[in-house]
């Protein structure tokens, strides 16, 4: 992180609060909403910061602010930083147990569906709990703040500042929309597999089982719609665009959707917890993790 000169140390935590808000919300407006003050406040904070730092901290763009290099510097220490005032503030007032406060979750899109009833149960039981839910394809750099946890599928994650535990195995199988069966049929065997239509996401590297079968059988002149995201292949395949693979919760309570080819436990994929070190024991994060493991417990 860039520093003046003539400052070895930041003194004004609200400061670097607020850097921190704008970096994880991405927006002036946002983290005044959160911080419960003046969109002015804000700006000025940031103003102030840069200068003592002598160094830009966002990129400014019209959608927001994007933060650069020493931005996700200043952001990675300020998030273990807030949570650990937090536990502070809660043991000397005697409540070190309390689960409250902003908990940020990132999942992958199709996951939505599954998940986010568990998390708004959670959020029912826990009402100083204010969940935060980002759904993106790309992973969230969980050592720079952008959130508390996240549900990771395929293989084990290896950053090695991250704690990751096993925590479902998700059912994959190959759904269709029954007007394209109708239409072309079911998948009658392996060598069938060459005279149909597939969905398929253009953006998968995390090495799930579903993707390499895509891979091995899906010639290119076969693919009638890819996405980057799974919700849109979703929503690609309920519009009878072909078939692809769907989690067997989502097809299975999806109407008029139909399994085209028999289940395969080898195309099932693991869905891992990942938390960061830092924030790994604190209160509101063991709290989320224990819930989801009760609710999981039997399905590994």
């Amino acid at each position: 992180m860039c520093m003046n000169a003539h400052h070895n140390t930041l003194t004004n935590w609200s400061e670097i609060r607020t850097a921190y808000h704008v970096a994880r919300l991405g927006t002036l407006s946002a983290a005044a909403n959160v911080l419960g003050v003046h969109h002015a406040t804000v700006i000025r904070h940031i103003d102030t910061l840069e200068a003592q730092l002598e160094c830009k901290l966002f990129h400014r763009h019209p959608r927001g602010y994007v933060p650069t290099e020493a931005g996700r510097d200043l952001m990675q220490v300020s998030a273990a930083t807030e949570d650990q005032f937090a536990q502070l503030a809660g043991r000397l007032r005697g409540k070190s147990a309390t689960v409250s406060g902003d908990l940020v979750v990132t999942i992958l899109s199709g996951l939505s569906p599954l998940f986010t009833p568990m998390f708004v149960e959670f959020q029912q039981r826990h009402p100083d709990i204010r969940i935060s839910l980002i759904e993106d394809e790309r992973r969230l750099k969980l050592e720079y703040g952008e959130a508390h946890v996240a549900l990771r599928a395929g293989r084990k994650p290896q950053e090695p500042d991250n704690v990751a535990q096993p925590l479902y195995s998700l059912p994959m199988s190959l759904f269709a929309h029954k007007s394209y069966v109708e239409k072309h049929g079911p998948i009658l065997d392996e060598e069938d597999i060459k005279n149909h239509l597939f969905v398929v996401n253009d953006t998968i590297r995390n090495g799930a089982p579903f993707t390499e079968w895509v891979q091995r059988h899906i010639k290119p002149e076969m693919i009638a719609f890819k996405s980057t995201r799974m919700r849109s292949m979703a929503d690609a395949i309920t519009a009878g665009a072909g078939i692809g693979f769907l989690t067997d919760w989502e097809g299975e309570n999806t109407e008029d959707l139909v399994r085209v080819f028999p289940a395969c436990s080898d195309w099932n994929t693991i869905i891992w917890l990942v938390t960061h070190v830092d924030l790994h024991r604190t209160a509101k994060v063991q709290a989320f993790l224990k819930f989801l493991k009760e609710k999981f417990a039997d399905e590994l």
